[in-house]
């Protein structure tokens, strides 16, 4: 029997997953096996992920059915409920608010414990999927490690108990500081076409996929004609739900803006490194913008990641409203330096708390007593062999 499984489905999880991931293949204390969920599934979106930061192939993939989310939710608890049937841990690890965190009722199903790694954050808006699965996770796991004080402070306004939840920082930012170096030769990754483009010129990288955001006319309208008011260049790697989006409501960019295929990690940080600033919808690059020093426009109504703003290397922008004056954002984001914030996420030793506080758990029989006395069944000896 392994100690744990962790299930991993999304590029951006990967990323910020693989640190831990190493570190668990290093470590004589602990095993584990490396579940990939199947949510992502072309090569440009996954494998790439691997390679480049040196990431260990998943030991198991599940096969699901990518139809809508309601198939893929559905695949994923039926494949990770039938995977525990025939492969016992002492705990399963997700990490995120994606459809791959609902496994967890797959799990829950077994009585094994659940570990959820980036919990406890909220952006108040239902109309989020995301808000309902990381809502879901929290309340089912037995260990959150949530990145910020006030994300427990959250979880604990919600009632889960406080031995649930240890604060670790985030671990993006342990990635960002060990790889900054690797960042830098992302430019040997990038496509000819993305090169050509940027020369030497200044340019934005810009990206959309929430599908709040993509879904409705009105707000990816609102982000078309954002785009279009930069008078800079703009790289802009879109997803291919965008991409026909943007076909379907005949929308146009102007010819200042590049659309690419979705590129790797490193030709990402690469081009964010080497950009005036990001424009997004997506918490992870914002976040990542933050920590690099890169100002960002954060298309949003709403987020989960509010210490962008609150350190003010981010502005609001919010398709979702009617929005006479464009420019006005431009203007804004230009005016923003690196220099006037520090970034609030952590001291780039996350993984390492994450990976310390698992082997106690799994050593030791701490899990049993320290968070589940409130509850109606018992889980004793949770984390024993």
């Amino acid at each position: 029997m392994k100690d744990l499984a962790i299930i991993l489905g999304i590029r951006p999880d990967v990323i910020r997953a693989s640190k831990i991931l190493n570190l668990l293949a290093e470590s004589s204390e602990i095993t584990y096996d490396f579940i990939w969920s199947g949510q992502h599934y072309s090569d440009n979106m996954k494998d790439v992920f691997f390679s480049q930061l040196n990431v260990p192939k998943p030991d198991f993939e599940f096969e699901i059915d990518t139809t809508n989310d309601s198939t893929i939710v559905s695949s994923i608890i039926k494949n990770t409920y039938e995977h525990l049937d025939k492969n016992k841990y002492k705990a399963v690890i997700f990490l995120g608010d994606t459809n791959t965190v609902m496994g967890c009722i797959g799990v829950i199903q077994h009585n094994i414990p659940v570990v959820h790694i980036e919990g406890c954050m909220r952006s108040y808006d239902w109309r989020m999927p995301e808000e309902k699965y990381r809502t879901t996770i929290d309340h089912l796991s037995d260990r959150i490690y949530a990145y910020l004080d006030s994300y427990k402070q959250q979880g604990l306004n919600e009632g889960i108990s406080e031995n649930v939840i240890n604060v670790t920082g985030n671990p993006i930012v342990d990635i960002i500081n060990d790889n900054q170096k690797l960042f830098d030769t992302g430019g040997e990754h990038l496509d000819d076409k993305i090169l050509n483009f940027i020369k030497n010129d200044n340019f934005t990288l810009a990206t959309s996929h929430r599908r709040e955001n993509i879904l409705d006319q009105k707000s990816l309208t609102n982000i078309v004609n954002l785009l279009n008011q930069s008078e800079s260049k703009i790289v802009f790697p879109m997803g291919y739900k965008t991409q026909e989006m943007l076909k379907e409501f005949n929308l146009d960019l102007k010819s200042n803006v590049l659309v690419t295929d979705p590129i790797g990690y490193l030709e990402f940080m690469y081009l964010m490194k080497n950009s005036d600033y990001v424009i997004s919808d997506s918490g992870t690059v914002v976040e990542e913008a933050c920590i690099i020093g890169k100002p960002s426009i954060q298309m949003r109504h709403s987020t989960e990641r509010p210490e962008v703003y609150d350190v003010g290397s981010s502005i609001k922008f919010d398709p979702s409203e009617e929005i006479k004056d464009f420019e006005i954002y431009i203007s804004k984001v230009n005016k923003l330096t690196s220099n006037e914030w520090k970034q609030p996420f952590g001291d780039g030793n996350s993984s390492e708390k994450i990976v310390n506080d698992l082997i106690e758990l799994s050593s030791t029989d701490t899990f049993n007593k320290h968070n589940r006395d409130d509850y109606a069944y018992d889980v004793s000896n949770a984390f024993k062999e």
